[in-house]
């Protein structure tokens, strides 16, 4: 009785509002390995699924999973020993369990818009976002490049689920999981009826190509790598292909104007991965600029210079990208140093009381008015030109305290 009364127990706290992050066990989606769905390393892949409840039985949230990518046979094996390409590496360094946080939280008091939601987590480990689909295993390295294969797969288990049936669909993701929602954000929407409404959530997942700031020719021989490896010449959107070369259409940039379904892009003008990562190749960058971008306050001004062009330029492509788009997108575009937020309570949930709020709504807020459409959430900082530290100083029963009065004041 007692085994019986603990996971209730924890279910009334977690409806309640009481419990902030709750555990979800990993589980291996073992039948898509016969479909050749598997990561690089071939084991199958995982997912962590918390079901929904009360009004919200009839509604997914499904999140993909970022970490960047591969982009050379010996980069991809280095995955394979962690747990971006391996499910044996994550389900031993997690021990078979994720943490839901922030929008993913079943926390009706910090989440209050999609608390009781299904949420299934797709976890990374093919390096593609989820876009690969070689069908030859690499004889020498044992390596397999089925990020596609693994998308649809863990598709179909959703199906089987019961997500045909619902009533509201949100795709999201982060990071190289945010470019993965953008190139898959209009497939996800064929699988419902059109009395569905279905919508995407890009978080951070806006990498630019920035073709007249420093480091360009460096992005694109990067994601041309990528490519190559990965064989997504024929995988990308051929709306996008047959305008541009397959580099190119890898940059949301010129993905963001085909896609039909309502995007919503939570952005940094300020991105600390693009910035630290994507301005110079690892071979040109200086001791003073890894020191810079691991600390703000060690940097000098023709760093900050540096990093405001980088904002210039990222303002400047997505509003272009946003007006040469088909429909209306929602945004929030801020000026805090970081990368990626919808997983942590600090990031999207309770954001606007560590210094990251745009028209006085934290992230999730915002969009949860785009999503149920009452208002048409866009909003970029044009004040601040400089990068700010947004982590707060308060500790978390405070900071949730603050956040409540706000949601529900």
């Amino acid at each position: 009785m007692a085994a019986l009364l603990l996971p209730l127990t924890i279910l009334s706290l977690v409806t309640a509002g009481i419990v902030a992050v709750h555990n979800v066990s990993i589980s291996l989606l073992d039948s898509a390995v016969a479909r050749g769905a598997v990561c690089l390393d071939g084991t199958p892949p995982a997912y962590a699924y918390s079901p929904g409840f009360g009004d919200g039985v009839d509604n997914w949230h499904v999140f993909l999973q970022g970490g960047g990518w591969c982009h050379n046979v010996d980069n991809c094996l280095d995955r394979t020993r962690d747990p971006k390409g391996s499910s044996a590496k994550l389900m031993t360094e997690q021990n078979g369990v994720a943490s839901f946080g922030g929008m993913l939280d079943a926390n009706s008091t910090l989440n209050p818009d999609f608390y009781n939601w299904h949420v299934f987590k797709i976890f990374y480990c093919d390096g593609s976002s989820f876009m690969s689909n070689v069908e030859d295993v690499d004889p020498k390295h044992n390596l397999t490049y089925r990020g596609a294969r693994i998308y649809d797969a863990m598709m179909d288990e959703l199906l089987r689920i019961g997500m045909g049936n619902a009533k509201n669909a949100l795709l999201s993701g982060t990071s190289a999981g945010g470019l993965a929602t953008t190139l898959h954000c209009d497939k996800f929407q064929s699988l419902f009826h059109n009395t569905t409404k279905v919508k995407c959530v890009s978080d951070s997942g806006f990498f630019v190509h920035g073709e007249h700031f420093i480091g360009a020719d460096w992005r694109e021989a990067y994601f041309f790598n990528v490519i190559s490896t990965h064989g997504l010449t024929n995988m990308l959107p051929t709306s996008c292909t047959s305008k541009f070369s397959p580099t190119l259409c890898i940059f949301p940039e010129n993905l963001v104007p085909h896609i039909q379904t309502p995007l919503f892009l939570i952005e940094s003008a300020f991105d600390k991965y693009q910035i630290s990562n994507n301005v110079f190749s690892p071979s040109d960058a200086s001791p003073r600029w890894i020191n810079c971008i691991n600390n703000l306050t060690f940097c000098n001004w023709s760093e900050i210079k540096i990093m405001k062009d980088f904002r210039y330029t990222f303002i400047n492509t997505l509003k272009s990208t946003i007006e040469n788009s088909s429909s209306r997108r929602g945004y929030f575009v801020h000026s805090c140093y970081q990368h990626g937020h919808m997983e942590y309570v600090r990031g999207s949930t309770c954001s606007l009381f560590v210094g990251n709020g745009l028209a006085n709504k934290t992230i999730a807020q915002a969009v949860g008015d785009w999503f149920f459409d009452r208002s048409e959430f866009q909003e970029m900082d044009m004040l601040n030109d400089l990068p700010r530290n947004c982590t707060g100083f308060d500790d978390q029963p405070t900071l949730e305290k603050k956040c409540r009065d706000h949601i529900h004041h």
